[in-house]
């Protein structure tokens, strides 16, 4: 009898620490997006971010600027939605990419952005993309540029 629960015993406690483990490896980084109810393309955004790995709380907002400016975002690099992950802020289209890279080398920064809208952007896909880069703001100071630029 002793032999046929030891393996057994082993399988469940294999299948226990693997499970475990595939756990541990899928946890999803936390984002708050506030978003007009009426923008199509926060929602792709959005979409970008969980096929990412993001897992995403939507909060529907009349005000977005003013979200922006409540989590500290300057005004002039606005964009149709403001995110915050961990301790930073991200406005607009921003890479997943962008994030997962600031989330990882946490440099001190209010968090990134991409001003405007710009044709190419995560969310904001055509067959015609223009070049963008994805801005490291620093406070209210002017924002420095991150190193790779996007097509």
């Amino acid at each position: 009898m002793k032999s046929v629960l030891k393996p057994h015993f082993r399988s469940l406690l294999l299948v226990f620490l693997v499970s475990t483990g595939s756990a541990w490896a899928q946890a999803e980084t936390q984002v708050e997006v506030f978003k007009s109810p009426q923008c199509g393309c926060c929602g792709k955004w959005i979409n970008h971010l969980q096929q990412n790995d993001f897992q995403v709380n939507t909060h529907e907002v009349n005000d977005v600027p003013a979200a922006g400016k409540k989590l500290g975002m300057p005004d002039r690099l606005g964009s149709c939605h403001t995110a915050r992950v961990g301790d930073y802020v991200i406005e607009g289209h921003v890479p997943a990419a962008d994030i997962q890279r600031l989330l990882k080398e946490k440099p001190q920064a209010l968090g990134l952005a991409v001003p405007s809208m710009p044709p190419g952007s995560p969310g904001m896909e055509t067959a015609k993309p223009v070049p963008y880069e994805t801005l490291l703001v620093q406070g209210t100071a002017a924002p420095a540029f991150l190193p790779d630029t996007k097509p």
